[in-house]
């Protein structure tokens, strides 16, 4: 059994026992989260929301939170002596899926 949910703006298709890592959830390490923005649960019969499944939740525990990865932003413009280096780091919250209800 999957499903498919809506977290951060995207969309992710999840299974039981799976590692997912999504945008940053104001959550404690170890507390269970419950999204209920469900667009499909999908088995033998599968059910699609309009837009998402009415009752269905998918329950994940928190595993850490964290930064990826840093990303170097380079902004260079030829022959005006510009050159601009940034970079940044995404924050993160990794969870483990425990059930898909509905």
């Amino acid at each position: 059994m999957y499903a498919i949910i809506e977290t951060g703006g995207k969309q992710l298709r999840v299974e039981v026992g799976q590692t997912i890592f999504v945008e940053k959830i104001e959550a404690e390490i170890d507390s269970v989260v419950t999204f209920d923005k469900v667009l499909l649960i999908g088995a033998e019969q599968a059910k699609v929301g309009a837009p998402y499944v009415e009752g269905a939740t998918v329950t994940a525990k928190v595993e850490k939170q964290g930064l990826s990865r840093k990303l170097r932003i380079v902004k260079y413009k030829a022959k005006a002596n510009y050159r601009r280096t940034y970079g940044h780091r995404q924050p993160y919250t990794r969870l483990t899926i425990e059930a898909i209800n509905g």
